[in-house]
């Protein structure tokens, strides 16, 4: 049964309109064409992805995402997707906007990037940044807004 799961680590968090976030996640992956099995959205500090940043990816600095594509087959997303709470909400202030709209943006950010989207590049970049727009106006065809 596909299933979207939401996970803490090292904070406490209560992601808001967890069935609502559920819906809308789920209908933009099939929206592209692509099969649900298990996404997982780890919620963390900044020291526990920055642990992990360093561990997976041999990087020293912070992130607000880390995506791991689990899946093994193409068109099918099996992920664990981790997001810092604490970058989420520093990003909030920096972009004028709040905190819950962010988390969304962050948490479709790297659902893209399993969609096969990349932000690396001023073309691909800007394609992320449209789908990213496109898909967080989608939030209140599901009533999420």
């Amino acid at each position: 049964m596909p299933a979207i799961s939401f996970f803490t680590e090292s904070i406490n968090y209560n992601l808001p309109q967890k069935l609502k976030v559920k819906k809308w996640i789920k209908a933009a992956i099939e929206k592209e064409g692509f099969k649900l099995q298990e996404l997982n959205f780890i919620f963390c500090s900044d020291e526990y992805l920055l642990s992990i940043n360093q561990q997976y990816l041999n990087h020293d600095t912070y992130t607000d995402i880390i995506t791991f594509d689990n899946s093994d087959k193409e068109r099918e997303i099996v992920s664990d997707v981790f997001i810092s709470i604490e970058r989420v909400k520093e990003n909030a202030k920096t972009f004028n906007t709040n905190d819950f709209d962010e988390v969304c943006r962050i948490m479709i950010h790297g659902t893209l990037h399993l969609l096969g989207y990349k932000d690396k590049g001023k073309t691909a970049k800007t394609l992320m940044t449209q789908k990213e727009d496109e898909y967080l106006n989608y939030r209140s065809d599901v009533g999420l807004v």
